[in-house]
């Protein structure tokens, strides 16, 4: 076996999973990562990303009906 055979890609912490396990987990992250890369073939263009933060201009102001000037 060379060096770069005998790395291992995935490492178990806990338990003791068989090898259907391990193929299962295997199948999983290959096809996750073929989802990821399919269409453009650029990962990062097909990602939907949300900002998580709000602009604070574009919030709702105070509704009172003495405050209709300050509504845009």
């Amino acid at each position: 076996m060379t060096e770069t055979e005998s790395q291992a890609l995935i490492k178990v912490t806990r338990g003791r999973p068989d090898a259907g396990e391990l193929a299962a987990l295997t199948a999983v992250l290959l096809a996750r990562t073929g989802a990821a890369t399919a269409g453009t073939g650029d990962p990062v263009r097909n990602q939907h990303t949300v900002a998580r933060w709000s602009r604070l201009d574009r919030e709702v102001r105070f509704a009172d009906p003495r405050t209709w000037r300050n509504r845009r």
